[in-house]
């Protein structure tokens, strides 16, 4: 045998590095390993990456500040599977950090992301890719990218994955991107509703909720709920009401349900299988909080379509909102208030609702709840709409009161609702003398000066509506009422500035307060909206005139016209014509000035002094009439002819003005015997037009007489009427002192006698002193035919009696110069 040579062993190649084995303690190496060349050091970096981030958020916030990120995002596009597959799972797990997703969202990862859902890669790269993208699914521009780089088809195709995690990522991120109307359309396009019920049948609850959470956001859509009926998806969803073991899903199911039955169709085919009846039901013998609000939710949204309300009315659904109303949770409570508000639109329900709802409704008045206070005076609101039995209900169930404190509550909505159920009630004589003695115009203050228009407008109809009476009124001014209402006629919304005209327009009914609004600026305001063509309308020309009206001494001031039915009562005076933009002043300023040249205020006063005289009834007496009586308009009448029955005393409302004042003018004895005289002579006479004549003439003698035409300019009325203000010390002449008066004086006096003693005329102030009487008079034919009637003007000045027609030449020269 040879001897043995022994073998030499081959060494290494020089080129080549021996094996390392490296234990890194700082996640710095780690990073600086993601950028070997070598897929093995890349798999094992990110694989101790993804377990150093896993440990907490601060670790996250670490590999951010290290620039791993950036390593990372390029090896999603790695050819190494494991490489790729390690990387996405360390994205995945730090995507969960706000800073992480923001930088992710700048390297736009979502396009990689994407493309590793496709079916050929690993159910571990799948479940974290589609964790990755949901976490940043929750900002709108990346849902806008998802959309556009086409990442919803393999959402909704993994939605059928056999790993759950990648099922529950897939459908938390479809969940986030249909928050989108326009995602919401796509993946109805991409047939998303059927996996999406097959996921209900799901073992794991997580999946089922968020199934369930998705369809009730995407049948939000008309269009999918046709689709859930067509895939039997209405069933399903019973089906799981009536299955208790799957009480925790009964919350969204209800949810999904209630925006089904937003839709006719969907309802009655409902209704046609007896799903309303189960879901009834089911919703009478739960008492999950959760479950009540959302299903009086879901009766709300349905009850705006008046088709779906019959619906609902015919399977008594009031029962089940009554029932909610007695439950402890406020929650509950606001919701049930809600869908009786929406159900009030049907009158059937409103009637079932009213009787035996307004009375649990009025007791949740007292909650310490400003929400639930604000719905249940909105649910009031609709049901005492046009319907006084309901109304009266408000009231026998002790409900006004509360709504009064109401208008105190800190919420605008609950305000104004309470305002307009008390206007409700108002339509009610006897309910709204209870309102009003409870002190609802003090109540009123508040609102009126609330800065929320709708507030505000709710408050001014409700002046409106209550202050019809003096009562009121009075109250209203006491309580200092009138300010904040003349404000709110400078508001820029149109229904408040109406609401408010039509509030002065009712408060200006009486002397007292027209004379307190005037002097607040109303009228000056009123007269600033009537000129605009914008802002006017009825109501601001309508309060104007009401002020005017009830303000006969500013009307004529600034308007130069009375008419027949503006009646001149004690306490009038003309004091001229007042120039635009000029202030009106009272009778109590006017008399604190001194003695000038300027033109006297000529003043009414027919009212004796307070002093009580008893006059046997038999004796003839101008006060006999009580100041509740009208003023006689007939003519030929037996009881015409005495002239007892002649009204001369003040109204009440007269009296209390001058009574009132702190300047008491002075009684004018001399018309008070003018008055007397004309109603001796003229009432007898039968005829209008010899009556107006014979007044005519009656006025003419008291004021100097007749006067030609061409002596006009040395009838030397103004130097008499100087000495009568020296006499007086005063500005203010009473016209029973005027002994030479020119046209002004006697077309007053005129008017002033013609209104006490039934005479129809009216007063006009021309230029230059020149004023005049018209009246209208009837006439007949040569055969007895009655004539519409004709307007004349007349004469007290040059053939005192004379009466020139309407438009004629002679009536113009008498009007002119």
């Amino acid at each position: 045998m040879g001897k043995k040579v022994k073998k030499e062993t081959e060494s290494p190649p020089k080129d080549v590095f021996d094996p390392l084995m490296i234990e890194s303690k700082t996640p710095a190496t780690v990073v600086l390993m993601l950028s070997s060349p070598e897929n093995e050091v890349l798999a094992k970096a990110c694989d101790a990456l993804y377990k150093f981030a896993s440990k907490g958020d601060e670790n996250k916030v670490t590999l951010l500040g290290l620039g791993a990120l950036e390593h990372l995002y390029k090896l999603l596009s790695h050819e190494d599977p494991l490489v790729r597959r390690n990387a996405v799972m360390v994205v995945g797990i730090m995507a969960s950090n706000n800073d992480v997703r923001k930088l992710l969202r700048e390297l736009d990862v979502t396009n990689s992301l994407i493309s590793q859902l496709a079916p050929e890669e690993d159910v571990v790269i799948h479940e974290f890719a589609t964790l990755c993208l949901a976490y940043m699914a929750v900002e709108y521009t990346t849902k806008v990218k998802i959309f556009e780089q086409g990442g919803l088809e393999p959402l909704i195709r993994l939605l059928g994955s056999p790993d759950p995690d990648v099922t529950k990522n897939s459908l938390e991120c479809i969940y986030l991107l249909v928050q989108d109307f326009q995602n919401r359309a796509a993946v109805r396009e991409l047939n998303v509703i059927p996996p999406l019920l097959g996921l209900l049948e799901s073992e794991y609850p997580v999946i089922q909720s968020l199934a369930l959470q998705t369809l009730e956001v995407i049948s939000k859509d008309r269009e999918t709920r046709i689709l859930l009926e067509e895939y039997k998806g209405l069933d399903c969803l019973l089906n799981i009401l009536e299955n208790n073991e799957l009480n925790d899903l009964h919350v969204e199911t209800l949810a999904v349900l209630g925006n089904c039955l937003e839709d006719v169709h969907t309802l009655q085919q409902i209704q046609l299988t007896g799903g309303i009846q189960k879901l009834l039901s089911f919703l009478k013998v739960s008492t999950v909080p959760d479950i009540q609000k959302n299903a009086a939710k879901a009766i709300t949204n349905a009850a705006y379509d008046s088709e779906i309300r019959k619906i609902l009315h015919w399977e008594e659904v009031e029962t089940f909102l009554l029932r909610l109303l007695e439950t402890n949770n406020d929650d509950v409570k606001i919701a049930a208030s809600q869908a009786i508000s929406a159900m009030c639109e049907n009158i059937d329900s409103k009637c079932v609702l009213g009787l035996q709802g307004i009375p649990q409704l009025v007791k949740l008045l007292s909650s310490d709840n400003e929400e639930l206070k604000e719905v249940v005076v909105t649910a009031l609101t609709n049901l005492t709409t046009a319907n006084l039995r309901n109304a009266s209900v408000v009231a026998k169930a002790e409900g006004i009161a509360p709504l009064i404190k109401t208008l105190n509550a800190q919420r605008d909505g609950a305000i104004s609702n309470a305002i307009a159920v008390l206007t409700n009630l108002a339509l009610q004589e006897p309910i709204r003398a209870s309102i009003q003695s409870q002190g609802i115009m003090s109540a009123l203050v508040g609102p009126l000066r609330s800065t929320n228009s709708q507030v505000q407008s709710k408050a001014a109809f409700a002046v409106a509506a209550f202050a019809c009476d003096a009562g009121a009124r009075a109250e209203l001014r006491n309580v200092g009422g009138l300010g904040p209402l003349v404000e709110l006629l400078h508001s820029n919304y149109e229904e408040v500035r109406r609401n408010a005209c039509w509030a002065v327009m009712v408060c200006g009914s009486d002397e007292v307060t027209a004379f307190e609004l005037c002097r607040l600026g109303a009228l000056d305001i009123l007269e600033e909206i009537n000129l605009s063509s914008k802002r006017k309308n009825k109501f601001s020309e309508a309060a104007l005139e009401t002020l005017l009206d009830n303000n006969l001494s500013q009307k004529y001031s600034r308007m130069g016209y009375l008419s027949p039915s503006n009646i001149i009562t004690n306490g009038f005076y003309d004091c001229g014509q007042v120039k635009h933009g000029g202030k009106f002043l009272s009778l109590e300023e006017l008399s604190k000035q001194e003695l000038t040249d300027r033109r006297a205020i000529i003043f009414i006063n027919a009212k004796p002094q307070e002093s009580v005289v008893e006059v046997p009834e038999v004796s003839p007496s101008v006060s006999g009439r009580s100041s509740k009586e009208k003023p006689r308009k007939g003519r030929g009448k037996k009881e015409e002819e005495k002239p007892k029955v002649i009204q001369v005393a003040p109204t009440i409302l007269e009296e209390i003005k001058l009574e009132n004042s702190h300047w008491v003018p002075p009684p004018d004895y001399v018309l008070m015997d003018y008055i007397n005289d004309a109603s001796k002579t003229i009432l007898p006479i039968t005829s209008t037009r010899e009556q107006v004549v014979a007044l005519a003439q009656f006025v003419a003698e008291r004021m100097g007489g007749p006067v030609e035409k061409e002596e006009l300019h040395n009838f030397c009325w103004e130097l008499d009427m100087s000495e009568i203000e020296f006499d007086l010390k005063s500005n203010i002449v009473p016209i029973g002192k005027i002994k030479r008066g020119t046209f002004y004086h006697r077309a007053l006096l005129f008017k002033v006698i013609a209104d006490r003693i039934g005479i129809g005329c009216s007063l006009v102030r021309g230029k230059y002193n020149r004023c005049w009487n018209e009246v209208k008079l009837v006439e007949y034919t040569p055969k007895g035919l009655l004539l519409p009637p004709q307007e004349y003007v007349v004469d007290v000045m040059f053939e005192p009696g004379l009466l020139f027609k309407q438009g004629s030449a002679k009536a113009d020269q008498y009007k002119r110069i």
